[in-house]
């Protein structure tokens, strides 16, 4: 059975928000599973986003490690501290398990997909007068050009450069797939919702 785009994307969401709630013990077990569970299913796309996050991930580890008051680790005036080190490795798990649920999403959806599931999650902006169709648009013209700028790019230094140059193509329609919610959406909705408030307790 086929989800609606819109809730997977609520699921991936439902699960970042667990895994902020988590204490450290569960926190390891869980996130060790989702870990598992991308690499069984979307082990290219995981490998992929690590790699791409991987500095981010080392830095987010060293300010922990370095800025959390605690018992120095070394005999040095520029040692680490513990309970740094202990907190620097709940985030890092906390993001790894994001980056898993992150692959699997990726791994599911193509573009127009995600632009579709992103869309039905922008109706309620309507309320507040903003257009989601243009939010739509946007979004789609951003992912195609940080795809474009990824492939052309050799280094990060590529990467940036590509940021700001001239993009001239002619113009086209963005169509999207139209999805209904189907009974099953309701019922993993209801199921995430309550391992939200399991994960709080």
């Amino acid at each position: 059975m086929r989800l609606h785009p819109a809730t997977q994307i609520l699921i991936w969401c439902g699960l970042v928000t667990a895994m902020q709630l988590l204490p450290p013990t569960r926190l390891f077990v869980a996130g060790s599973l989702v870990l598992s569970i991308a690499f069984l299913l979307s082990r290219h796309k995981l490998v992929q986003l690590v790699r791409r996050t991987r500095w981010i991930m080392f830095s987010l580890w060293l300010i922990y490690a370095y800025s959390t008051p605690g018992q120095a680790m070394f005999d040095a005036s520029f040692s680490p501290s513990r309970e740094g080190l202990i907190d620097g490795g709940l985030q890092l798990m906390r993001l790894l398990a994001a980056i898993a649920g992150l692959a699997i999403l990726l791994d599911r959806l193509h573009r127009q997909q995600l632009i579709a599931g992103l869309y039905a999650l922008f109706a309620p902006l309507q309320w507040l007068g903003v257009s989601r169709e243009r939010m739509a648009v946007r979004l789609a013209l951003t992912l195609h050009y940080a795809e474009v700028g990824m492939l052309r790019a050799v280094s990060w230094q590529d990467s940036l450069r590509s940021l700001f140059e001239p993009h001239a193509e002619a113009a086209h329609k963005l169509e999207l797939p139209v999805y209904r919610f189907a009974f099953f959406d309701t019922v993993l909705l209801v199921g995430t919702m309550l391992l939200l408030w399991l994960a709080m307790r």
